[in-house]
């Protein structure tokens, strides 16, 4: 806070220039000083905390991994992250599109810009209209007021179109002519609205079989696959499991109040030689049960669940069971393991299994299965 009895308009600016918070002029009154100082501080402590949220949001979403893939997939990043270009990102449910997407956006021009996410697997296929791009007052029922939609809150920064491939073909000409004008109109409005996105496109489907097959627009996916990225799979890069584990055994550790555990070379051996269908994702929520059931401070191969070390004698013993109840068992089983890798995503896991999703859930009630 800059004091001068002898304050000019050139002094009051310069001082504000060089990071002066205020400017007062003399003589000074107390009550004013103590409610100047009282606002520095406040500023202070706010900017204090946006830091310290920002450093944890950059550690929560940074990508881990020493492998010579890893080293290949940061350089790319960083080369094409300082452009405009667009970046379809493909790979396997759990690999860490997100994380790729983020550290794109966190590494360019539009950094101090908003983030967006918007993952069409998980909105009604009638509501992601008006997700994309807001809708006016009364333009559907529960319309109660104007909203912006992700397009519009992603102005001068970055929009993450999550899982692409799962887009509508009606969609997809929408999200098509906003990539080739910038501009597009609000659910029940008229008003054309500009915008200034960068798009970022994420699916671990094939687009190019979706594609021919009809499912996906030829011109949407050309437009989207200016700059290709496909994140490795876990069981691709298996040098990093022990990084991501102890990582995500820290932090877990960290976050549930827990002295920090160490696995057991042994029973590292047997992660390194797990194929991890549900990758870095399967890994993680691994670690966290370890962290919350393991009895003590050192993981070993007992502690391991039964699909990772073929173990079958922690199973529950089935021998004095009835048929019923083995069954049961068995499906309980079978659907928390899907669960798992789909990192509880009901609607993936229920594809998967080949049911509908009123059904998964039904089941769930039956087999009393929540999430912890």
């Amino acid at each position: 806070i800059m004091i001068s009895g002898h304050g000019t308009i050139y002094m009051a600016v310069t001082a504000m220039e060089l990071g002066a918070l205020d400017f007062i002029e003399k003589p000074l009154s107390v009550d004013r000083m103590l409610i100047r100082l009282t606002h520095a501080l406040d500023k202070k402590k706010l900017q204090d905390e946006y830091m310290l949220l920002k450093r944890e949001a950059d550690e929560r979403y940074q990508m881990i991994g020493e492998s010579q893939v890893m080293q290949e997939l940061v350089a790319k990043i960083r080369q094409v992250a300082p452009t405009n270009s667009r970046v379809l990102i493909t790979g396997e449910n759990g690999t860490g599109k997100e994380l790729a997407a983020r550290a794109i956006h966190r590494n360019s021009e539009r950094k101090d810009k908003p983030f967006i996410q918007m993952n069409y697997a998980a909105i009604p296929q009638d509501l992601i209209e008006s997700e994309l791009f807001g809708h006016e007052k009364g333009a559907f029922t529960g319309a109660i007021k104007r909203t912006q939609g992700k397009f519009e809150q992603a102005d001068g920064g970055t929009i993450l179109l999550d899982e692409i491939g799962d887009m509508s073909l009606l969609t997809q000409a929408k999200v098509l002519r906003v990539l080739e004008s910038g501009e597009f109109t609000r659910v029940g409005g008229g008003e054309l609205i500009n915008v200034d996105v960068r798009v970022i496109a994420a699916t671990n489907k094939e687009l190019d079989t979706e594609v021919k097959e009809g499912r996906f627009r030829e011109d949407l996916f050309y437009r989207l696959n200016v700059i290709p990225i496909n994140i490795p799979a876990l069981r691709e890069r298996t040098d990093d499991i022990p990084i991501l584990a102890d990582y995500f055994m820290n932090t877990f550790c960290r976050e549930n109040g827990k002295r920090i555990k160490k696995i057991e070379p042994e029973a590292m051996k047997i992660l390194q030689s797990y194929s991890w269908p549900g990758n870095v994702r399967e890994l993680k929520n691994l670690v966290e049960r370890l962290v919350i059931m393991a009895p003590s401070d050192t993981i070993k191969p007992s502690d391991l669940p039964s699909s990772l070390t073929g173990d079958e004698s922690i199973s529950p013993d089935i021998s004095s069971m009835t048929l019923k109840d083995a069954r049961n068992e068995f499906e309980r089983k079978f659907i928390l393991d899907a669960l798992d890798k789909h990192d509880w995503n009901v609607t993936e896991t229920a594809s998967q299994l080949g049911i509908e999703r009123t059904n998964l859930y039904r089941k769930m009630r039956q087999h009393d299965i929540e999430r912890s």
